[in-house]
């Protein structure tokens, strides 16, 4: 290809026929590339090849997204009037191509994954790239305190004391913790309760003069093999450190000299480029590329103010222990890191083509991810990310088989230009589509040498449901949604396939988010169904959350359940997952209309406003009840969806509906009172935010696959105009 673009404006360079923003470029040249062998023209031209030459054939994906969905509808219209007849729609799905034929069956061959990825399970945590503060709180969300995590939620049923630090809660933190080491570490003949040394003679823990009752699960020690000043135990993958420090204020009143006990907590965490980030221009996305570099060199650092004092927060390093055997153990003081793209939607302004259109994004992010990614891959010792050699990149909304294969084929791409191995770059599909929760053993199929990840996401697959059957008749309310047996036939399905095509072992099987983080009472009981369903990891809210969560992972045995599982021969049946979630009584009272849409349109502005207005992608958003739940655009969308299927079907008129949304605004309003640079919808419900909220309920219907993304963007972009 010739550099034979138009010239470039002012804020614009050429690039091989790419108009590139100039802080882009600028990033690019100066900070991304040097030190990865690559050089400017290689990487530029490669690019341009790859928005030029892949670009329409995204396209031509998105147009066959739309032209089946106008199937779809057709199909719903045509026949409204009768029963539903499942065996007549699965037959019309079979027949556009949308529900496809399972092949033979097959096992993934990904190599070269982390323990993390393959034999570690554990939490997750998901982040907005575009915060340093909260990536590097992520990535050293590796270990916690479970003392921290007991004494300051509600974990044990109730909140701490107002006030210092109360002795009676902190004796009954400690009096739980003590419970988890006896169950997840026992001695024999002792409680860890009744113990007051702990010290390792002869490559052997002693509890007091007890041994372990599983010896292998002691992995070593820091400090005097009689005195340690750390334990470190293992179970179940998940390294356990017990910390004596009898000058403490703790451990000074411990009979053991027992300081804290820290958990492995997230495993591995997503840095997110897309669902919980807003980045709409060059700026923004020089800032999500500029923290990935930073975690991908291991320089990325933030100093902020708390509590009146400057901190500084960088990455975390390893940890270093003795062996038993009296050899040296190097533990990882970090989460793997994970970069979530965007999907095949979205196109971004920070890069045009040669007739002005923009870039699509997902391509951009491909290429720029991966790139920075082997700043990490150069290292040949010390603290790195992956020390197998592979870049994790979770790709999100994709709709079946072909647009899977659409993406390992981006990959491969990218990997020849970059000079890398074949498969370097691991996959984490999502399975948050319904095309691709019907065909998700041809999806993975799709990409089965580079597989590492799949998951399920409650919001976007029901966001997806509606939109998709948007035509067939009203929804249930949103909380009855959630007991239609599709959506246990979804999660199951997700696993059982999983573990069909060799997941185990290889690749992570995960589960959606807690979305609740200050109700970790409610997470405990809740989550520990997500080990036992067989998945080896899912997501939390808060490193304290990931914590909490660990302690599932101990009592659980993950490999055990999926080996049960596999050997059981399950399938969840996709005629479940086709059973469409419609309300079968609809004879709903005004309140109870009212109220729906009340939470939903409340959640919209809550969302919404922080985002048009000050681009924050992801933050606690208190409900109607002034419950604080982790909002992103996956919860947009099934609150937007939910609202436009009910206009659609007449079950509340649009007046309604504008009225409601405005009295939420005025909720809204006074739910950020106490920030000084929030802006009020109320009275005037004319700013952009406002309007975006609105589009996204009563344009909810036309938007593409009912995404939230194209409204956000643009009045995002609108207000970015405006200065």
């Amino acid at each position: 290809m010739s550099n034979t673009a138009p010239e470039p404006t002012a804020d614009r360079v050429d690039r091989f026929g790419l108009q590139v923003a100039a802080e882009l470029a600028e990033f690019i040249d100066t900070q991304a590339l040097p030190g990865t062998d690559i050089d400017a023209d290689t990487f530029w031209q490669g690019l341009s090849d790859l928005a030029h030459d892949f670009g329409p054939r995204n396209a031509a994906l998105l147009g066959k997204r739309a032209d089946i969905q106008t199937l779809i509808d057709e199909w719903h219209i045509a026949n409204r009037d009768a029963p539903h007849d499942h065996e007549a729609y699965k037959a019309f799905l079979s027949k556009i191509g949308y529900l496809l034929p399972e092949g033979p069956d097959f096992e993934i061959d990904t190599a070269n994954t982390d323990p993390e990825i393959a034999s570690v399970p554990g939490p997750q945590l998901v982040v907005p790239i575009t915060n340093a503060r909260y990536a590097l709180n992520a990535a050293n969300a590796r270990w916690g305190s479970l003392y921290d995590g007991l004494y300051g939620t509600d974990a044990m049923g109730t909140l701490p004391p107002k006030g210092g630090y109360d002795k009676g809660h902190g004796a009954r933190v400690i009096a739980r913790a003590r419970v988890f080491l006896d169950q997840a570490f026992p001695v024999e003949g002792l409680s860890h309760a009744d113990a007051r040394r702990y010290h390792v003679k002869g490559g052997a823990l002693l509890v007091d003069e007890h041994p372990l009752a599983d010896p292998v699960k002691f992995a070593g020690y820091r400090g005097h093999p009689k005195a340690p000043d750390a334990i470190l135990l293992r179970n179940n993958g998940l390294h356990v450190e017990l910390v004596f420090d009898r000058t403490h204020v703790i451990g000074a009143h411990d009979q053991a000299g027992l300081a804290d006990v820290r958990l492995e907590s997230a495993v591995s965490a997503i840095m997110d480029c897309e669902d919980s980030v807003a980045c709409v221009d060059a700026a923004d996305k020089v800032q999500a590329y500029k923290n990935w570099l930073g975690l991908m060199r291991g320089d990325l650092a933030e100093s902020f103010d708390k509590g009146g004092k400057q901190v500084k927060r960088q990455l975390n390093p390893d940890l270093v222990y003795t062996a038993p055997d009296g050899g040296s153990l190097t533990v990882k003081g970090r989460a793997l890191l994970l970069v979530r793209n965007v999907g095949h939607l979205m196109t971004n302004p920070a890069i045009t083509l040669r007739d002005g259109s923009e870039i699509f994004e997902g391509l951009m992010d491909a290429m720029v991810t991966a790139l920075i990614a082997k700043h990490d891959l150069a290292k040949t010792d010390g603290a790195r990310n992956s020390h197998h050699g592979s870049v994790y990149v979770v790709k999100p909304k994709m709709h079946g088989p072909e647009e899977v294969a659409f993406a390992d084929e981006t990959f491969g791409f990218v990997e020849k230009v970059l000079g890398l191995p074949a498969n370097t770059v691991k996959l984490g599909i999502m399975d948050e589509e319904r095309r691709t929760t019907v065909n998700l053993k041809e999806c993975i199929r799709a990409a089965k040498s580079r597989v590492a990840f799949i998951n399920t996401g409650f919001l976007d697959r029901t966001g997806d449901e509606i939109h998709t059957s948007m035509k067939a008749g009203p929804f249930s309310r949103k909380d009855f949604i959630k007991r239609k047996p599709w959506i246990g036939g979804y999660e199951n399905r997700n696993v059982d396939i999983g573990l069909e095509c060799g997941l185990s072992g290889r690749a992570q099987i995960g589960k959606g988010m807690w979305a609740m983080p200050d109700q970790m009472a409610a997470m405990l009981e809740a989550k520990s169904e997500h080990p036992k369903a067989g998945a080896n990891c899912a997501w939390v809210p808060s490193p304290t959350a990931a914590t909490l969560h660990a302690l599932h992972y101990h009592g659980v045995d993950v490999f055990a359940v999926q080996a049960k599982l596999r050997k059981g021969g399950r399938r969840a049946h996709v005629d479940t997952v086709l059973e469409i979630p419609l309300a079968s009584y609809r004879n709903w009272t005004k309140d109870q209309i009212r109220r729906e849409v009340e939470n939903n349109a409340q959640g919209i502005l809550g969302y919404v406003v922080r985002w048009v207005d000050a681009g924050v992608g992801c933050s606690k958003v208190p409900d109607i009840n002034d419950v604080g739940l982790m909002e992103d655009r996956a919860t947009c969308r099934i609150s937007s969806q939910h609202i436009a299927n009910w206009l659609h079907h007449d079950v509340i008129g649009k007046d309604a509906v504008m009225d409601i949304m405005k009295q939420m605004a005025v909720v809204v309003d006074g739910q950020n009172a106490g920030d000084a640079t929030y802006v009020p919808m109320a009275p005037g419900f004319d700013g952009l935010a406002f309007q975006a909220a609105c589009d996204l309920v009563f344009e909810g219907r036309v938007q593409p696959s009912g995404y939230t993304e194209p409204v956000l963007h643009r009045r995002r972009l609108e207000l970015k105009a405006q200065g």
